[in-house]
Parts: C-alpha cells; sequence; structure tokens
C-alpha cells in the first residue's frame, strides 16, 4: 500500500496514525490546487463558460477525495470533475496527505486494513468538517463499508480511537459524483448552465456494481434500477435510452485472470447497448469505463462483431455542455474514439 505522498510502507499502522501535518492549500476562483502538490490545473478565463458569463452559482463547498485511478489511469474523470465543479461554483478542497482506500484488495486480505485504510481519509475529512464528494466508485463504496463497519463494530471503533485519537467520524457524509448531480437543485443549475446542448446523443447510463450495491451499504433503495445519471444526462439535453442492464458486472475485477469472461461480459453489454438503440455508454466509474472502453475490440473480435461505442464519464459530457472549451484532451485518453459521434452532434 502507499499514502498519499507515495512512500510506500509495509505496516499499515506505521502511517494509518499520521494525521495531516496543517490544513490543506484548497482552491481559489480561477485555480485549483491538489493538497499534494501533485499536480496543479488552471482554468482559464473563457475556458469554463464558454461564453465568459457566469451566472449565479451555487456555492457549495466539499472535500474531495479523488482516490488512486483518477490521478493515474482516470485522470480524465478527475480533470473533468475539478472544471465542472469549478463552472457550477462548487469548490472543492482535496484530502490534505490522503491514501490509498484499498479499493482494489485490502478486503482480500486483511479486514482491519480494508477498514483502517479509508477510515484514516474518514479522520482527515472530519478534520476538515465538509460533505465528501468521491467519484471513484471503489473508492466510494470501500469508504462508505468501512464506515459501516465502524459504526457496527466496537474492536474496530476501539483500534481506530488508538491510531487517531479521537471519536469515529461515522457521520462524515459521502457523496458519488451522480449523487451530487442529481440533486433537484443541481439539476436545475445543470438545465440554466448548458452552453452547448447534447441535443440527439442517445445513450445508455451504466452504473456497474460498486456506486448501487450492496444496498446495505449504499442505502439505496432503486439499486437495480437507478435513474440519477439519467435526470443528469436529460437535462444536459441528452437522451437517455432505457435498458435492462444498468447494474449488470462488466467484469473489471477479472481482467487479468480471466479474459475469457471479461469478453463475454462485456459482449453482452455492448449488444444490449446496440439493441436499446444506444450510440454510447455513460459512466461514473473508473474500473467500468477503462473495462468497457479497452475490452471492446478484444470482445468485438472474440464474438465477431463490429460495435465501436465511446465510454463517456458523466463528468466530461457535463463539462462539455457547459461550454467547458478544453474537452479535447480527455478525448484522447479514450481507446474507443469519442470524436466522430461528437462531430456528427454538432458537439466538437
Amino acid at each position: 500500500m502507499v499514502p498519499g505522498r507515495g512512500t510506500r510502507c509495509e505496516d499499515v499502522s506505521s502511517w494509518t496514525a499520521r494525521l495531516p501535518p496543517g490544513e490543506s492549500k484548497g482552491s481559489r476562483q480561477g485555480e485549483i490546487y491538489s493538497a499534494q502538490g501533485r499536480r496543479t490545473l488552471t482554468f482559464q478565463a473563457g475556458a469554463c463558460h464558454g461564453d465568459g458569463a457566469a451566472d449565479e452559482g451555487m456555492n457549495r463547498e466539499l472535500s474531495y477525495y479523488p482516490g488512486c485511478s483518477l490521478h493515474g489511469s482516470a485522470r480524465e474523470y478527475d480533470h473533468s470533475t475539478r472544471a465542472l465543479c469549478e463552472m457550477l461554483d462548487i469548490h472543492l478542497q482535496e484530502l490534505d496527505d490522503w491514501s490509498c482506500c484499498g479499493a482494489s484488495s485490502a478486503h482480500a486480505f486483511d479486514r482491519d486494513a480494508s477498514v483502517m485504510l479509508p477510515a484514516r481519509n474518514l479522520a482527515i475529512a472530519a478534520q476538515q468538517g465538509k460533505d465528501v464528494l468521491i467519484p471513484c466508485a471503489a473508492c466510494y463504496g470501500r469508504t462508505k463499508a468501512a464506515q459501516k463497519s465502524l459504526a457496527e463494530d466496537a474492536g474496530l471503533q476501539h483500534k481506530y480511537a488508538e491510531q487517531f485519537g479521537s471519536n469515529v467520524p461515522v457521520s462524515v457524509p459521502l457523496l458519488n459524483l451522480p449523487e451530487l448531480l442529481s440533486d433537484p437543485d443541481m439539476v436545475e443549475a445543470l438545465k440554466q448552465r448548458v452552453r452547448k446542448p447534447l441535443t440527439g446523443l442517445r445513450a445508455v447510463c451504466y452504473y456497474g456494481c460498486l456506486l448501487m450495491r450492496p444496498p446495505s451499504v449504499t442505502q439505496v433503495e432503486n439499486y437495480e434500477t437507478p435513474e440519477t445519471m439519467e435526470r443528469v444526462f436529460a437535462a444536459l439535453g441528452g437522451t437517455p435510452v432505457p435498458w435492462s442492464y444498468k447494474t449488470e458486472c462488466c467484469g473489471g475485477g477479472l481482467v487479468l485472470g480471466r479474459p475469457d469472461i471479461v469478453n463475454k461480459l462485456v459482449d453482452t453489454l455492448c449488444l444490449q447497448a446496440e439493441e436499446a438503440g444506444a450510440e454510447a455508454f455513460i459512466t461514473a466509474c473508473p474500473m467500468c469505463q477503462g473495462n468497457l472502453d479497452m475490452r471492446q475490440k478484444d470482445a468485438a473480435a472474440a464474438f465477431g462483431r463490429d460495435y465501436s461505442l465511446p465510454v463517456f464519464y458523466i463528468s466530461e459530457l457535463a463539462a462539455l455542455a457547459l461550454g467547458y472549451a478544453r474537452s479535447n484532451g480527455w478525448w484522447r485518453k479514450h481507446l474507443v474514439n469519442p470524436r466522430p459521434l461528437l462531430r456528427e452532434k454538432g458537439l466538437q
């Protein structure tokens, strides 16, 4: 496991007990700073609002946990989320010295580590005193699971108190991106700020496994038939295509061990999306996006298909619709090239 500043530690307890040394650098208008000094994103005048105009915003402050994927293979998800929030006047304060939540593997070999890794980030979030936006579905699910375990297990509560010297922050509100954007007030703000409507773009919203399940952790009632991304996409002028596979598994966790299973699952999703009349996928999960984007070619070859469906993050399309002027850099990260479809719809 690797802590937020990149120091490798063999013993989780050697660094989970370290609280942030000071306040996060936070953000100010026009610039967003990584609290770890990893990257500075600058939003130039006119880059966020296509016509340079800015109406009255949400003026909301959130803590922000990007997690490992958004600083690596899913950088376009991080960049588009930050850009979108800037355009909506949502001020993100990245958790200072955050660390890996252990989402991909910790729960498979050490239950205590799988709780204490995200618990360290919860301790930092409690100090910042804000709701926490977690765009990555895996990070969101793992942190929610840790909160639940801490709330229910007296032994873990004692261990937490020993590590961090404070009460368990089980009440820190956690938000995933579709949840944030689908709030009624936020949907209205999106509608008012659309500069480039996604008119004519037909897409299926794909949630995968981790945003909605297990319901005992996520506390989502309609975990088999969620509608949060559909509401956002419709507010942006797009056409959400109904389908029955929005929460089916894409096989992302089996990519290395059983690519044959992954190819079959990806093939099923692509076929069903096409049969429903969709031209693209929309997701909010780095694992799902990467898997569907990377595996389409192999799946098509394995089963003799010719589908080619771009896989967008909901944040990319939202920022595009709101007039963000530098989205081209995001499309270079996509293996299924979205530019032809965007040009066809007059969006490129």
